[in-house]
């Protein structure tokens, strides 16, 4: 099988990341361990980080997180808005001027969004906004499971060892206490989707993150 990769930097100049999140513990279960694996590639990344709703608890839940995890990154540039939790497509004009800011400050090699058919409202809107605000990058959308059953047919997979998913894995119970009384919030639950995309995928060791391009050029 053919394979565009970015196990070899000198191929692929990747220097920036936008990672962007509803809330606070989006971005680390939808690609927590990719983002791992590239900062282990790439000693020169950078990567900039925004939450767009978290407050109280959740908030610095998510500062927290994110320092934690981009630890391993060049530079790091970590934001954490406020918009209301459950509310993203009822105050959309607040959020779309947010990303006609963040444009104007980020240029990046690489976007990691939600997924364009995410049964959550909020993910919905932040997807397509980021294809809205940037329309000349690559953007990857990663995947949550929640209780929708909106799990669909992914088309790009990141391999990761069994290590990097067990550091994803006991970081996101380290960081998001606010989360144990969710019934999906269990380790088997995120160690299952890493699996299954594994086996999709062939990974040499077991497992992978997935994610959907619609549009990449070559």
């Amino acid at each position: 099988m053919f394979k565009l990769t970015f196990d070899t930097p000198e191929r692929v100049p990747i220097r920036q990341i936008l990672c962007l999140g509803a809330h606070s513990d989006d971005i680390e279960i939808g690609c927590g361990g990719t983002l791992l694996k590239l900062m282990n590639l790439y000693a020169e990344l950078e990567i900039y980080w925004v939450v767009l709703g978290a407050s109280g608890q959740r908030e610095q839940e998510a500062f927290n997180s994110a320092y934690d995890l981009l630890e391993g990154a060049k530079e790091k540039k970590v934001v954490v808005k406020g918009f209301r939790d459950g509310f993203f497509p009822y105050i959309g004009i607040e959020i779309k001027e947010y990303f006609e800011e963040l444009k104007r400050l980020v240029s990046p090699d690489l976007i990691l969004t939600h997924y364009r058919h995410d049964r959550h409202q909020d993910h919905r809107l932040v997807s397509d906004l980021t294809w809205n605000t940037f329309r000349d990058h690559l953007i990857l959308e990663y995947e949550i499971a929640k209780y929708d059953g909106d799990l669909g047919n992914p088309n790009v997979f990141f391999h990761l060892s069994e290590s990097i998913c067990r550091r994803k894995i006991a970081h996101l119970f380290e960081h998001f206490a606010t989360q144990f009384n969710r019934e999906w919030f269990t380790e088997d639950t995120f160690f299952s989707l890493l699996r299954l995309r594994g086996i999709e995928s062939n990974a040499p060791d077991r497992y992978a993150e997935a994610f959907y391009c619609r549009k990449m050029v070559l």
